[in-house]
């Protein structure tokens, strides 16, 4: 009898209960009673039944769960390359599930990869509860979080990028230039890469001794709507900003047309700043100076730490923030005087 044979039904004997209902626990089925549920769970985890590695190498599908918002950006196609072509050095299949923001509940999204038979799963921007962990756990699914909405505690590994540098370096090219009305466009205000290069802006400003004005500080979404529209409020105020960092390349480009249809040139009357540096940023006009964040390899990295899970290997820390650097092209220049 098999070590996994064995240990379900020394299981199903101690709970006194049957192995099709310990197997229903361990994928995460909710026909399964609580308070059963609860028993079994606990000796499911007395007989380390519930590690991700442990539990993976018994049954290990070649499959890996990429959970995300959404493929209509660059952004996205990005962090998927990444993981994609490091499953596919290993082997290993990806499938790829879209939960638009705002409904990643326990059953949009933790059940699929115990319907798929998944080895694991790669959540891209999204929080984590506790319920949605349980039911991962429960199915014996190792996970991994690519730039989290908010921290996920130290049972989650992350992935991510330094915002708070990048935020910084942007800022502090704008001051370099001579400018000292920054406006900035962060994304939604719940998000933690958001705030961080908010937070990176403001420690800039700070820094250089120039107060903080709330009227240049927005919140967007991430998209071009959000950034045309936060422009296009901090272009109508009576003493608007020389400059603009806008948070994402996509939010730059909204602050583009904004610009345009308030017969502004850009750098000449108002320098532009993004953050991801995506491939179309060498095509816009003018070329977009911009904070690079590295997708790809935040895919890749998310897809190696995840197979450090499933082998059991142990992890030098449970966030992982890969460098920025500023990229300067054509959209930054000193202020008219």
């Amino acid at each position: 009898m098999s070590e996994q044979r064995a240990t379900l039904a020394v299981i199903a004997a101690e709970a006194g209960v049957s192995q099709a209902t310990v197997s229903k626990v361990i994928n995460g089925r909710s026909d399964v009673a609580p308070a059963t549920r609860e028993r079994i769970e606990g000796l499911l985890r007395a007989h380390n039944y519930l590690q991700p590695g442990r539990q993976n190498r018994a049954r290990r599908s070649g499959l890996v769960d990429l959970i995300i918002g959404g493929l209509d950006s660059a952004w996205a196609v990005e962090i998927l390359r990444g993981v994609e072509a490091e499953c596919a050095q290993r082997g290993v299949g990806t499938v790829v599930s879209l939960v638009p923001p705002g409904e990643a509940t326990p059953s949009s999204w933790s059940a699929l990869p115990v319907q798929h038979h998944s080895d694991g799963v790669i959540l891209v921007t999204a929080s984590v509860t506790q319920a949605q962990r349980a039911q991962v756990e429960r199915g014996g699914v190792a996970l991994v979080v690519i730039d989290p909405i908010d921290l996920p505690d130290n049972g989650v590994p992350s992935i991510g990028a330094t915002n708070w540098g990048g935020g910084l370096a942007a800022t502090e090219h704008l001051l370099e230039l001579g400018h000292r009305r920054i406006a900035a466009i962060g994304g939604r205000k719940e998000m933690l890469c958001s705030q961080a290069r908010i937070d990176g802006y403001r420690a800039a400003l700070e820094r250089a001794g120039i107060e903080v004005d709330r009227d240049l500080i927005r919140f967007g979404d991430f998209q071009h709507e959000g950034g045309f529209r936060c422009a296009q409020e901090l272009l109508a105020l009576p003493e608007p900003p020389t400059a603009i960092f806008a948070g994402s390349d996509q939010q730059a480009m909204g602050v583009y047309e904004a610009a345009r249809q308030a017969g502004l040139s850009i750098p000449q009357d108002l320098s532009v700043v993004g953050f991801d540096d995506l491939p179309m940023c060498d095509w816009l006009s003018p070329p977009l100076t911009t904070v690079r964040q590295p997708l790809e390899e935040m895919g890749r990295v998310a897809a190696r730490t995840l197979f450090q899970l499933l082998e059991d290997q142990p992890l030098v820390s449970p966030r992982v923030e890969l460098s920025t650097e500023l990229k300067v092209r054509v959209s930054t220049a000193p202020p008219r005087l």
